[in-house]
């Protein structure tokens, strides 16, 4: 079967390439079958992936780059089920790699990718606005979170973080001064099982595949990318002070102890809120909306794990 290896040569503020030229000398010594599509601009890595599944067959996918390029990977792919997918982490979250213990070191995840020894059948979710959907790997959000992860994107915080080789710390630096800037607003969930929780002071919801998001934030401790469910959680009925003092907590998953932290499981929910609120997937701005909806698709995708 042919690799095809889909390239991010500006992630990590240009570190993609130089790891791409240092990775590939690799392949040619093991004689490895496959095939390079490099990105030159935004949602290349979607287009790509949607035109090589196309054909209906089983592919092999690695992607090199961060969650962002995954998060386009994985929008473009037409069938989930027919596409084993191996990761090569060069971003400055990671997040995907924390929540699969997928080799965070770029030569150790080729080496696993060439010789798996675990495939793992991984749920992924899809986040619906305005009848349109854009699936992710890790997380979704709707307010705070994904304010701060829009912000982090245009922010020259990151740029320079990642220079200095701490790239992850973009996000909480910006998480501070959000924070401060933010309204609460009037939340209400629906959940698969029919019922409803309303959240009148809040602040975010994430939508959890994994435990991480945002560069190390451990919000959601015991999700799990092939349970079948999404964590939820969500920060309500907190003054400023109060959250900014929880947040370092949530690098080691103790906020889910304090009032005000409530955590939730499902497989879909129905998203209502009384002001439009910034969206994200996987860390990737999306527009704003008062309603969205959150689930898991029917298919699983098979991602080398070790």
């Amino acid at each position: 079967m042919i690799y095809h290896f889909i390239v991010n040569p500006r992630a990590r503020s240009g570190l993609g390439e130089m790891l791409w030229k240092q990775l590939e000398p690799e392949l040619c010594r093991k004689r490895i079958d496959y095939q390079i599509h490099l990105t030159t601009k935004k949602k290349d890595a979607g287009k790509i992936a949607s035109e090589i599944t196309e054909d209906g067959q089983e592919h092999m996918f690695v992607v090199l780059g961060g969650d962002g390029t995954l998060n386009e990977v994985l929008s473009g792919i037409k069938s989930l089920e027919k596409v084993t997918l191996g990761y090569i982490p060069i971003g400055s979250s990671n997040d995907f790699t924390r929540g699969t213990g997928i080799p965070g070191d770029p030569f150790e995840a080729l080496d696993t990718i060439l010789s798996p020894k675990r495939v793992e059948k991984m749920d992924i979710g899809v986040l619906k606005r305005e009848g349109k959907g854009r699936r992710f790997a890790v997380s979704a959000g709707i307010g705070f979170d994904a304010a701060v992860c829009h912000e982090v994107c245009v922010s020259k915080w990151k740029r320079v973080l990642n220079l200095l080789k701490i790239g992850k710390l973009s996000y909480a630096v910006v998480a501070m001064d959000r924070i401060i800037k933010d309204r609460p607003v009037k939340l209400e969930l629906t959940l698969d099982d029919g019922s409803m929780k309303v959240f009148e002071r809040t602040y975010f919801a994430a939508f959890m595949n994994l435990p991480y998001e945002g560069g190390g934030f451990k919000f959601c401790p015991d999700a799990s990318g092939s349970d079948g469910f999404l964590d939820i959680m969500v920060v309500s009925d907190l003054s400023k002070l109060k959250i900014l003092c929880l947040l370092p907590t949530a690098f080691s998953g103790k906020h889910t102890r304090f009032k005000g932290v409530t955590i939730l499981k499902c497989r879909s929910v129905k998203v209502v809120t009384d002001r439009a609120l910034p969206l994200h997937t996987d860390g990737e701005p999306s527009f704003l909306s008062k309603e969205i909806e959150v689930s898991l698709e029917k298919e699983k995708l098979n991602v080398i794990v070790e």
